[in-house]
């Protein structure tokens, strides 16, 4: 199985790309997490208004479904999902691991998921009911699998 974390956003600061590649390297060949970067749709500054995200947002959401692998388990992240703790989340990784399927992690860009995503989610999930950077997102997603993992494995990486 590969986790397919596709993010719209290019050009992370270089503390994000370090944090990201330090738990992604961390997870075994066999639950291979792969980052997928996809530019964001053109935003303009003189661009302001409903009609120019919506342009965006139509642009992010065609190359996020280009991006999913076919028979992926699809997981959109966004706000409105359901919030998994620690826990929840190794339960999540090892049924996800016996489905024998690939998974999709979605991220959009800065106006989020299209609500075309949303619905052909398999599941949302909530990291926060906060507003996190885009990019602090991979750093977090990264660590809480290779933390899933570790509990699954009795790595003392977690401790409760």
């Amino acid at each position: 199985m590969k986790i397919h974390l596709i993010a719209v956003g290019q050009k992370p600061p270089k503390w994000v790309v370090d944090g990201y590649e330090t738990y992604a390297k961390r997870m075994p060949s066999q639950t291979a997490l792969q980052l997928k970067e996809l530019p964001p749709g053109p935003r303009k500054k003189q661009d302001v208004g409903r009609d120019a995200a919506v342009a965006a947002v139509r642009k992010e959401t065609a190359d996020i479904k280009a991006a999913i692998p076919k028979g992926a388990i699809v997981v959109a992240l966004d706000e409105r999902g359901k919030p998994w703790t620690t826990k929840q989340l190794s339960q999540q990784l090892d049924h996800w691991r016996h489905s024998g399927k690939d998974v999709a992690l979605l991220v959009g860009g800065p106006d989020g998921l299209d609500e075309e995503l949303r619905q052909m989610a398999d599941q949302q999930w909530c990291l926060s009911p906060l507003t996190l950077p885009h990019a602090m997102v991979r750093v977090l997603v990264a660590e809480q699998l290779y933390r899933a993992h570790s509990i699954l494995h009795n790595h003392p990486y977690h401790r409760e």
